[in-house]
Parts: structure tokens; C-alpha cells; sequence
């Protein structure tokens, strides 16, 4: 696969990964091929290392619930003229072990090393624990 490195993102609004996939099912949300997407304003310039195998980690409630794989990158241009990037994702959403992660603007790079790990199929379906009780866990590193 070569050397990758992910994006991390805050998913503004979302209070879950359930509800992430159900705008991501939307058609505003999605590419003219109705793959899942999200535009951005800035174009990520490691952008062969991203596409190498990397994904886009969302940060939900403060903390990091979920990826997803990136596929391609497309040019989105709004009504005000302005070039956009579109993260042109895979339909699954993996969930991770969670991890914090305090807010910030736009996206950030995170390596591949830094990354959380992917969870069992299993604790996939399981119910959620509360973002308050994630978070505390992840803190002391239980997560």
C-alpha cells in the first residue's frame, strides 16, 4: 500500500455515527455517481499520500467514532466562483476505538501511526456509550 497518511475532521452537527450515515445517504450529500462526499475549502497538498490508502477520521462530540476510506478528491465550484475540494468517500463507516480530540478548524493530517484503531465487527453493533463516558474513558485509556 505504500505510505499514507489520513485527514481528521470534525463532523459539525452530527450527534453520532448513525446520524452521519443518514446525511451522508442524502442526495445534497452525495457525488453525481452517489458516493458520499464532503466539500471542503482547502485542497489537501499531500494529496498522493491521502489517496495511497488513507481515510478521513471524524471527530463526533469530541471525539474521533468513525472513518472513512477516501477515494478521490474532486473540484467543486459554488456560486461564488471559489474552487472547493470534495473528499469523495467509501459508503463505510468503520467505527474506532475513540479517541479525543478538541475542536479545530477545517481538517487536519494525521498519521497513520497516530491513527485510532479500527473496532471489532462485533463492538460495531453494540449500543454506543455515552460521548460523556466515552470521552472520560478515552482520557485515561481505556478506549
Amino acid at each position: 500500500m505504500g505510505k499514507h497518511t489520513h485527514l481528521v475532521k470534525l463532523s459539525v452537527g452530527t450527534d453520532s455515527v448513525e446520524s452521519l450515515a443518514t446525511w451522508q445517504k442524502t442526495r445534497a450529500a452525495q457525488t453525481e455517481d452517489g458516493l458520499p462526499r464532503h466539500v471542503t475549502r482547502m485542497w489537501p497538498k499531500r494529496e498522493a499520500e491521502v489517496l495511497a490508502g488513507g481515510s478521513v477520521y471524524w471527530v463526533i462530540k469530541g471525539l474521533i467514532q468513525c472513518r472513512q476510506r477516501i477515494l478521490r478528491f474532486d473540484e467543486v465550484t459554488r456560486a461564488d466562483g471559489l474552487r472547493r475540494c470534495a473528499f469523495v468517500l467509501d459508503p463505510e463507516l468503520v467505527h474506532v476505538a475513540p479517541a479525543q480530540k478538541r475542536p479545530f478548524q477545517g481538517w487536519r493530517y494525521l498519521t497513520a501511526e497516530d491513527a485510532p484503531r479500527d473496532l471489532p465487527a462485533g463492538r460495531q453493533s453494540e449500543d454506543a456509550l455515552p460521548p460523556e463516558l466515552s470521552a472520560a474513558l478515552a482520557e485515561i485509556g481505556v478506549l
